[in-house]
């Protein structure tokens, strides 16, 4: 029932050998109704333009906040487990330990150099090479940013260093 309603209400047809007259009539009557054509895009030339405004580049969605913040916990990360394998230190001791001094020097000076180059208009995926890409790098920032809070909490409930 639901098959024959729909041919009843179909106006398709085929037809295998038509003469040219008809097939310009069938092609008319047949073409679906075309929409306004809007008007065409200027191509694109070279990169995208970037804002180098300071809140543009720091906003939550910007290119700064995640990037500056992965460097830092890769440092921080690496820095962390090398402390502990030559002084036997944990995390909690290293940063009670004269470890906030080199947390704020650290980050004024990544902060710096990280932003320095998206306020002048580079973008970050222009500056990615084969191996070294942007993606990469994030996605290694994310995975130390992990590293640290499950040291820290390995750490507490262990009641000490690590290794």
């Amino acid at each position: 029932m639901y098959i024959s309603s729909l041919r009843n209400n179909s106006s398709f047809r085929v037809r295998s050998m038509a003469e040219k007259e008809h097939k310009e009539k069938l092609a008319t009557r047949v073409t679906p109704p075309t929409l306004p054509k809007s008007p065409p895009q200027p191509a694109s030339t070279g990169s995208p333009k970037v804002s180098t405004r300071f809140l543009d580049v720091m906003a939550f969605d910007g290119p700064a906040p995640e990037r500056i913040n992965g460097r830092l916990a890769m440092i921080g990360f690496v820095a962390a487990i090398a402390v502990e394998l030559a002084k036997g230190q944990g995390l909690f001791e290293q940063i009670s330990n004269c470890g906030i001094a080199w947390f704020w020097g650290t980050s004024v000076v990544i902060s710096i150099a990280s932003l320095i180059p998206l306020l002048r208009g580079v973008s970050v995926e222009s500056t990615s090479g084969r191996i070294m890409t942007s993606d990469a790098e994030l996605w290694n920032g994310r995975f130390a940013m992990l590293g640290i809070v499950d040291l820290a909490f390995t750490e507490y409930v262990k009641g000490g260093p690590l290794l």
